[in-house]
This record gives C-alpha cells, structure tokens and sequence, in this order.
C-alpha cells in the first residue's frame, strides 16, 4: 500500500535544533548584561583583592605585595573594633524592629481591615524613599540644629517632660548608633509587612479551620500553625535585612556625618580610601565586608536551592 510522500513542509524541524536555535538568541540578548557584571562586579572584586594584598599608599599605585599585613593591621586597629560593635548594636535593632512591626502591621492587615489597600501602600511608601532623603529628614527630627532645640521630636519630648531620653540616647557613643537604626526600621518596616502579608495570605484557610475544630485558641492557631509556616519569610527577611545592615553607609553620613563613635566599615573605608590614601587598608576593609556578606548570603542560597531540588 503507497502513502504519500512527504513533502519539505510536511517535514518538522528538529526540536532539538530548534532549541539551540532559541538558546544562542537567548545568550546574544543577555551577553551586554553578562560581560558588564564579569567586568564591573566580578573583575573588581578580583582587583580589590589584589589591593588588600598590596603596600598601596598615596595616588601613585603600589603593588607590592605584603600579605596579610593589613588584615592584621584591621585586627588591632581599635577604631575598627568600634566599627564592628556599632555594625552588631545597629544590625539588633534595625533586623529585630523590622520583623516585630512588619509582622504586627501584617497580621492587622490580614484580618481583612477597611482601606487595605490604602493602608498597605502607606506603610510601603518609606521604600521609594532613598536612605539620603530619610537621613536628612530623621537627623532634624532627632538631632535639631543649635538654637532649634525645641523642633521636630524634641518639641513632642519636651511637651512630655521627656527631652532628655532622645537628646541622651542620640549623644551616647554606645547608643546613638542604635538611635540611627530607628530611621533604617521605619523605612524597611514596610517591606518586612509586605513578606509577612504574602506569607499568611498563602496558609491555607483550612489549616486554621481545622486547628479551631480541634479545640485551639486564635493564639494557640497562630503560635502552632501559622508562625511555623512563616520561618521561610523570617529567614528571607533577616538575610535581607541583615546583608542590608553590614553594608550601611548613606544613612549613617546623612544624619550623623563621619563620627569615630558612630562608625561603620563602610565609611571607615571609605574615609581611609579616599581621606588618607591608603588604598591597601581600604581594599582590605572591603574584602572583609564582601567575606561578611558572603557568610550570610551564601548558606541562604545554598539552603533556597536545596529546598527548590527537593520541591
């Protein structure tokens, strides 16, 4: 029995072509992207670490190898111990203050509240705000000009009787720093809300049903079956929010300038990059800010992944 013979346009393409086909476009379109990260990200890295290693002082490069002289250096350098404490006191309050507001003002908005929208766009409207713009605006509520005194939060203070804890905490070497986060929780608060929202919208309402059915208290459904639920958001905004804090820079120079008692790595670098020159101890100030960085981030991807595998 004769079947017809085929013609070309009766052939299919290769599926297999046809996919390689779609992958070398794919590649062409994300090359500009790929080569500008390799040389802007991954190949000053590469650089920088180079400079850790170097004698580099002054504007004439240097790059004489030295080891692991500033790193050793860093380690006995006291101002740099002040840095670390201040990064420890300000990463506490600004991660810890997140998460207690975001997740307070997610489960007022899961509870289904008039004008949620209108709520959840103002509590999220800190974010388009840069941390300059909220360093400016929290230094003149917390540290007002001389011969202001009684403007922004010190006029509210001292209506109260209560000046002194502000002007008090603000100019403690120990806690100013954590004075300075408050202005980070209010302009990330909104964001932690947004995860929390996202998190409790996904428990499935039968799980709350079928916890009440059994006997248990709203306290005890949230306590046992939502909180357990919402560990993946905690861990997702606490490596946000925590990788965030190791690399505060902006809002600490808006609001305070640069102050040895309210130091940070960040502006430790930089002043010790460009105010002294030395561009070996500066490089070495960033290497251990990016291994920082690393140790927090890393484990969370190579955890993200796993999940996803195993999902």
């Amino acid at each position: 029995m004769q079947t017809e013979r085929e013609t070309p346009a009766d052939i299919p393409v290769p599926k297999r072509k046809r996919f390689r086909m779609e992958n070398w476009w794919g590649v062409l379109w994300v090359l500009p992207s790929l080569l500008a990260v390799m040389v802007f990200v991954y190949g000053f890295i590469i650089w920088t670490a180079r400079v850790s290693v170097s004698a580099w002082k002054g504007l004439t490069p240097d790059y004489t190898y030295v080891g692991a002289e500033n790193f050793v250096n860093l380690a006995s350098d006291r101002r740099f111990h002040i840095d670390i404490t201040n990064t420890a006191i300000f990463t506490v309050v600004f991660v810890l203050g997140c998460l207690l507001i975001g997740l307070g003002l997610a489960l007022l908005l899961d509870k289904g509240i008039r004008m949620e929208g209108f709520y959840r766009s103002l509590f999220l409207f800190p974010m388009a705000i840069s941390f300059i713009v909220t360093g400016v605006v929290w230094r003149w509520l917390m540290n007002p000009a001389q011969g202001d005194r009684l403007s922004g939060l010190n006029l509210l203070f001292d209506n109260l009787g209560l000046d002194f804890l502000i002007n008090r905490w603000y100019a403690t070497p120990t806690w100013g720093i954590a004075a300075v986060a408050i202005g980070a929780v209010w302009q990330m608060s909104g964001y932690t809300m947004a995860l929390y929202l996202a998190g409790l919208r996904a428990v499935p309402e039968a799980l709350r049903e079928a916890a009440r059915v059994d006997g248990a208290s709203e306290f005890q459904v949230y306590r046992s079956v939502i909180m357990p639920l919402l560990w993946p958001v905690t861990l997702s905004a606490v490596i946000i929010l925590g990788h965030s804090s190791l690399k505060v820079f902006d809002l600490i120079i808006a609001m305070v300038g640069k102050q040895v008692a309210l130091d940070v790595p960040a502006i430790y670098m930089w002043t010790t990059t460009f105010d002294g020159f030395f561009f070996g101890r500066g490089a070495a100030i960033g290497m251990v800010l990016l291994v920082s960085v690393a140790v927090l981030v890393i484990p969370y991807l190579w955890y993200s992944l796993r999940q996803d595998s195993d999902g």
